[in-house]
Order: C-alpha cells, then sequence, then structure tokens
C-alpha cells in the first residue's frame, strides 16, 4: 500500500493534485484543515484487511471503516514526521562531517608545509571521529529504511521464505480476491520477476485455465441430471431455473422433473408448482417406484432434471440416497450445488459427503451474495469438479448463466473492485474521491 500526503489552498486543488500524483485508483483516507489549506492522506491499493494488521492492537478502536483510515492516515503522518526528523540529523550529521573533514585537510597541510612531524600516515576517512560518523550514518539510514517499510503498510513483518516481495504482495493480493492461502501461495510464486501488475494478470490467466466449465450446456445435450448438496444450497429453485429455460427454448414435451426427497415433509412441493406453471410432469421417488423405474418410464424425455434431499452424513437416508444415484443402470450426471456465500471450509466438507455420488460437476449458486469469488473458484481449481451453471439472483430463468471460465473470473475481479470501493467509501462519507481498483 503506498500512501501519501498532500497539501493544498483548497480542497479543490489538493483532489487535483491527488489525481495528477496517485491517478484514478487513489482512496482518500482522511483531509483536514491545516494552516494555510487542507491536508489530505491518500493511498494505493488500500485493503482494510490489512489496514487491521498493519495497525495492530490499536485497530480495536476503530469500530468503522471510517474510523479505521483516520487511524492509518493519523499513522502515516507520525511514520513521515519522524522520517522527516532522520533526514534532518542525517543532514547535520554530513554537513558537520564535512567540516570537520576540512579541518583535518587544513591540519595536515600545515604538518607537511610548516616543520612539524611528517609522519602523518592515517587517511582521513579512517580517523576515529570520521568512522564515529559513519556509524551515525548507518545507523540512521537504517532507521529510515524501516520507517519506510512502516509507510508501505507492512510494519516488521518479516518476508516469508523463498518468495520476494512482489511475490509476497500477489500472494496477498490473491487472498483478498478470495483464494485459500495454499493457492494464493503457489501462484504466486510461478511469477517469478517483473511487476506486481504483470503477476497479477499472470495469475487470472492461471485461475482461467484453471477452472473448467463444458462446452456444451444440458439443454441442448440432453440426459439425466441430478443435482445434490445440503439444504439451502439452492437445488430446487435452480432446478426450477433450468426447467423454465428449457421449456422457453423446446417446449414442456421433452422435460420431465424428478425428486428424491421423500424424507421431510411437503418437502418435494415447490418441485411442483414448477411442474405446475410450466407443464411439466413431476415423479417422486418412494417406496412404490424407485429411482430407475422411473427413469425407465421417462426414458423418452431428452431432458431429466432430479432434485434430491439436503441430507447431512448423520442424517436418514443419506447412504440410500446417494447410492441410489451410483447405482443407477441409466447414465446419470451428479452436479454439486455449492453456494458462493459458503466458507471454503464447508464447500471442501460437503464435496466429501457427496463423492461417492460419483459427481461430474458442480453448479454455483447465490454468486450475487457473496463478497469475493475467490473462495468458489479456488474450491474448483482444487476439486476439479466443472462448473456447468452459476446463478445469481432469483429471477426464473433470468438469473441462470451457462459457466465459462473468463467471464467467472472477470466477475471474481470486478467484485472485489466493488467490495473496496464500498470500503473506501466510508473513509470520507459525502465525498467524491477516486476510486480503488485491485
Amino acid at each position: 500500500m503506498k500512501v501519501k500526503r498532500f497539501f493544498a489552498k483548497s480542497m479543490a486543488e489538493a483532489l487535483k493534485q491527488v489525481s495528477e500524483q496517485m491517478g484514478p485508483d487513489a482512496v482518500i483516507l482522511s483531509n483536514r484543515r491545516v494552516d494555510g489549506g487542507v491536508e489530505i492522506v491518500t493511498a494505493l491499493d488500500y485493503d482494510e484487511n490489512m489496514a487491521r494488521q498493519s495497525l495492530g492492537a490499536e485497530a480495536s478502536e476503530a469500530t468503522n471503516g471510517a474510523r479505521l483510515a483516520e487511524m492509518q492516515a493519523e499513522r502515516h503522518r507520525r511514520l513521515e514526521d519522524e522520517l522527516s526528523r532522520s533526514r534532518s540529523r542525517i543532514r547535520d550529521v554530513r554537513e558537520s562531517r564535512a567540516a570537520r573533514g576540512q579541518g583535518y585537510a587544513e591540519a595536515s597541510f600545515a604538518e607537511l608545509h610548516g616543520g612539524a612531524s611528517d609522519d602523518f600516515s592515517e587517511p582521513l576517512s579512517q580517523s576515529p571521529a570520521n568512522t564515529n560518523y559513519s556509524d551515525e550514518l548507518a545507523r540512521m539510514r537504517a532507521e529510515i529504511s524501516s520507517l519506510r517499510d512502516l509507510m508501505s503498510g507492512q510494519p516488521g513483518e518479516p518476508q516469508k521464505p523463498g518468495i520476494n516481495a512482489v511475490q509476497q504482495r500477489l500472494a496477498e493480493r490473491l487472498q483478498e480476491f478470495g483464494l485459500g492461502t495454499d493457492l494464493a501461495g503457489s501462484l504466486s510464486r510461478r511469477h517469478k520477476g517483473g511487476k506486481l501488475e504483470d503477476g497479477w494478470k499472470q495469475s487470472l490467466k492461471m485461475l482461467v485455465a484453471g477452472v473448467r466449465t463444458p462446452n456444451q450446456e444440458w439443454l441442448d445435450e440432453g440426459g439425466v441430471y441430478a443435482l445434490v448438496g445440503p439444504t439451502g444450497s439452492g437445488k430446487t429453485t435452480t432446478i426450477g431455473k433450468l426447467a423454465a429455460r428449457y421449456v422457453l427454448k423446446h417446449g414442456a414435451d421433452s422435460i420431465a422433473l424428478v425428486t428424491t426427497d421423500r424424507y421431510r415433509v411437503a418437502a418435494h412441493e415447490q418441485l411442483f408448482v414448477f411442474g405446475r406453471i410450466l407443464n411439466v410432469p413431476v415423479r417422486v421417488v418412494d417406496e412404490s417406484n424407485t429411482l430407475d423405474d422411473i427413469l425407465d418410464e421417462l426414458s423418452d424425455r431428452h431432458l431429466v432434471l432430479i432434485d434430491t434431499a439436503g441430507l447431512t452424513s448423520t442424517d436418514r437416508g443419506y447412504q440410500e440416497q446417494l447410492a441410489e444415484l451410483a447405482r443407477s443402470h441409466h447414465k446419470v450426471r451428479t452436479h454439486l450445488v455449492v453456494s458462493a456465500t459458503s466458507q471454503p471450509r464447508i464447500m471442501k466438507s460437503v464435496w466429501h459427503c457427496y463423492k461417492m455420488a460419483g459427481l461430474t460437476g458442480c453448479v454455483m449458486t447465490k454468486i450475487d451474495e457473496a463478497l469475493t469469488l475467490g473462495e468458489s473458484l479456488g474450491f474448483v481449481m482444487e476439486t476439479g469438479l466443472p462448473v456447468a451453471y452459476y446463478t445469481d439472483g432469483q429471477k426464473i430463468p433470468g438469473d441462470l448463466h451457462h459457466a465459462e471460465a473468463v467471464p467467472l473470473v472477470r466477475l471474481g475481479v470486478e467484485r472485489l473492485k466493488l467490495l473496496q470501493q464500498q470500503a473506501a467509501a466510508e473513509t470520507l462519507p459525502g465525498t467524491e474521491r477516486p476510486r480503488e481498483i485491485a
């Protein structure tokens, strides 16, 4: 994070300086009136989480983003003042050293030409006084270097072994994007040299390459597809969107809906509502009708969508339901429904729970509710599950989208930008300012 302070006679003039010197990506941390005008403290690559980490225990006093930005700006002022004092001390030492050096030169000249002892052979630079001044300068240079590190937003943070500063900052940005520590570190280490922005673009390209998506949609390819996942992940709503989209494109005569959820009272009512609205048949797997029996009856349908109960490994019927899908003599393509609002650990746990169903892909839901998308993208990269569709709202079927890697990663970048802009907006309410871009 690059922080800089500006002084001007008016706010308009100060904002002009910010725009010219910092560009449109700057965030204003604070502004205040000072003698002779106004002072603005700005930052590039500002991140609220990193700001809290850099402030340490002090950050507990910040109850909102605006207060946190003010504390960050105040800290920068203190460090910059200390840096200015250190520079003044170095300048004074250099001037004093120059004066002392002139004195030694004059004494040496007198000894050589005034008949005094001529065994003066110690070099000027090795004199005890000059050695002391050199040590003082070295200490001050180290002090300034330390202050610069503090002002860069990484106070006392040791560089991780085996990676350079650019790789470390790149890993931090990828974690801000939402990727896990291990994946972010792996991608950042592949950037061997160059600027941070070059590494960022390279990492995004690797993300695009790592996110697998099918070329053809289910609606065109046809077949039998089952959606599995925990309660609340959006399985039934997603099936309603898929069915509505299919009916609009191909009609209602070649599609059918099936539910295996016979474990909860009225669990299949929503699916029957979709069926009535779309004029699509809905069948229920129960004690009298097995999954294979129903699929045999629906073999003339181009597309069959199967809704399942959101069961965990501790629920009654969990093993029975998954075994039913896995043992079917029909080619059932089972897809895991993953909510983008879930924590990465929960995504991994759900994946382990449903692996025995022979997962062939996944559907990402609730994209619109997630702060960042790196968690979901990292999940599909690590598991290798192709992403068939993603949803970003409740509209049927408008908020259902066939997944493609480039738009998904681009959407993740835009979500990160939006998050940063929202955080920046809290720092100076009611004031228009340059925007923050990842």
